[in-house]
C-alpha cells in the first residue's frame, strides 16, 4: 500500500472536500425540482450514521469533548438552514423552496476548513480531522432535518384542513 506525505494527504483531503461539497450542492438544488416527502427528509441523517463506524479505527477516534464541541457547532449552523427551509404546495405535492442558506453554511464551512486546517492539524491528524467535521455535519443536518420533519407535518395537517379555508377566507 502506498504512503502519502501529510502534505499530499492534506491535499487529497481538501480536494475531496471540495468535491464532496460541490456533489452535495448540486444534488440539494436538484432535489428541490421533486416533491418532498418524509422519507426524503429523515433519509439523509439515518444514512449519515453509518459514518459513525469510522471510529471502529482507532486512527479515527477524537476525545469525547472534541466530538461534542463539533456536534455543538454543527447545532449552530443549522439555525440558518432551520430558518430557511420553507415549503410550498404546488397541486397535491409539497415541495421545500431552494435555501441559499444552505450552499452559504456548506461554503462557509468549506473555508473554515482549510483557513484552520494548520492550527486543527496541531491537535489532530488528519483522520480525525475528518472525524470531527463528520460531526460538525452530522450536528448541522440533525435537527435542520428533525424540525424540517416537524414543520413539514404541520404543513400537512394544515393545508389539508378543511377549517383553513373557511378561516383564511
Amino acid at each position: 500500500m502506498p504512503t502519502f506525505s501529510e502534505d499530499t494527504l492534506q491535499l487529497l483531503s481538501t480536494i475531496a472536500i471540495i468535491i464532496f461539497a460541490v456533489t452535495v450542492i448540486f444534488v440539494r438544488l436538484h432535489a428541490a425540482k421533486k416533491p418532498t416527502s418524509s422519507k426524503k427528509i429523515l433519509i439523509p441523517p439515518l444514512g449519515m450514521v453509518t459514518g459513525f463506524f469510522m471510529f471502529v479505527f482507532p486512527f479515527m477516534r477524537i476525545p469525547l469533548s472534541y466530538a461534542v464541541v463539533a456536534f455543538l457547532f454543527g447545532c449552530i449552523f443549522s439555525i440558518p438552514l432551520i430558518i430557511s427551509s420553507k415549503m410550498e404546495r404546488v397541486n397535491e405535492d409539497v415541495y421545500l423552496r431552494r435555501s441559499p442558506a444552505f450552499i452559504i453554511v456548506l461554503i462557509v464551512l468549506l473555508i473554515i476548513r482549510l483557513a484552520l486546517h494548520t492550527y486543527i492539524e496541531s491537535y489532530v491528524t488528519i483522520a480525525q480531522t475528518g472525524s470531527i467535521f463528520f460531526i460538525l455535519a452530522f450536528g448541522m443536518l440533525l435537527p435542520w432535518r428533525i424540525i424540517m420533519f416537524l414543520k413539514y407535518r404541520k404543513f400537512l395537517h394544515e393545508t389539508n384542513s378543511p377549517m383553513r379555508s373557511v378561516t383564511e377566507s
